[in-house]
């Protein structure tokens, strides 16, 4: 447990969020270290890349398939209400 350098104003609502996920030993300053720990989702790029290139070129194919029978549907109900 580290000493406050500053202090932060929160709502009431944030307090008692934080009052409700904090233990018993723990001060606020330890508990939002654990919290912000908990939830730390990394880098926005870290998700990226994990499929290989030959599935992502079949998601991408299925998806060109999916969008082109999408347009034929709307072409062909473009012509059945002419």
């Amino acid at each position: 447990m580290g000493v406050a350098d500053e202090q932060i104003r929160v709502s009431k609502s944030v307090k008692r969020k934080i009052e409700r996920r904090q233990r018993a030993d723990e001060s606020y300053n330890d508990a939002l270290e654990r919290i912000l720990d908990e939830t730390d989702t990394g880098d926005f790029y870290d998700g990226f890349g994990r499929w290989s290139d030959e599935e992502a070129d079949q998601v991408r194919e299925r998806r060109r398939k999916s969008k082109e029978k999408r347009k034929q549907r709307m072409r062909e109900r473009a012509n059945d209400g002419s």
